[in-house]
Order: structure tokens, then C-alpha cells, then sequence
């Protein structure tokens, strides 16, 4: 699915003063800082070269690992692993905060599957719940 017509009626909106689309919650600029791709075209709103690319991944056969962000690579190995399961892609402006959904699709093999087992992570350690 294709958000550019939401995106023209935010900017328009936002150039007549009636929206503050320039929100970017501060983990989505972390993300994007260190995990986002960037992208040739300029900001829509502040039309620097600060514009960067998230690709976030949900679905119920990721288990923990839904919301997390991945690189087209890792797309393409997920598309071989999974049945199914949603493509989430975010732009996101460095020096502004403009963020703005672009696109979703669905991606995988048709294959219905459980999720993975349930690893440990760093966050269920002791040490990081003090």
C-alpha cells in the first residue's frame, strides 16, 4: 500500500499551519540515525539532505522478534523463513523530525508457521531490570 496521497494531504496541511507533522518521537531519530538508510531526495519540509528510510517488520510467525528494523537483505532471507508477515517503511528527517509512513506490503513463502521459540535477551538479565 502506497501513502503518498496521505502524505501530499499532511504536507499541505502542514504548509497551512493546520497540523505539526514535524514529530518525530526521539527513538525514531535514533533509529534513523544508526539504522536508516539515506535516501537521495531531499526533506519535503525543511529540503535538507537529512532524509533517511526505516524498514520495520511485524507479524504473529516473527513472535519477539516483530517491530524490529531490517535491511533489504534481511528482507530478502526473512521472505524464505516466514509465511507471512508485514513491511513497514518509514521516512524520517534528521534535522527537522518530519516522519512520515510511505509504503507497507506484505512479504513471505504462503507458509503458515509458529513463531520461534522465545529466546533470552539482554533485557530479561537481572542486571538491566535494577
Amino acid at each position: 500500500m502506497d501513502y503518498t496521497l496521505d502524505k501530499r494531504a499532511t504536507l499541505t496541511a502542514l504548509f497551512r499551519g493546520k497540523v505539526d507533522a514535524c514529530d518525530a518521537d526521539p527513538y525514531l531519530l535514533l533509529a534513523a540515525k544508526f539504522h536508516g538508510v539515506k535516501v537521495a531526495r531531499p526533506c519535503p519540509v525543511c529540503e535538507k539532505n537529512a532524509l533517511y528510510e526505516l524498514k520495520y517488520t511485524f507479524g504473529d510467525q516473527l513472535g519477539q522478534f516483530s517491530g524490529r528494523i531490517k535491511s533489504i537483505e534481511e528482507l530478502a532471507q526473512m521472505e524464505k523463513e516466514f509465511g507471512e508477515f508485514r513491511v513497514y517503511i518509514v521516512e524520517v528527517c534528521r534535522e527537522c523530525s518530519w516522519n512520515h509512513l510511505c509504503a507497507s506490503f506484505l512479504l513471505g513463502d504462503g507458509e503458515v508457521r509458529k513463531p520461534p521459540r522465545r529466546q533470552r535477551t539482554l533485557e530479561d538479565e537481572d542486571w538491566v531490570k535494577r
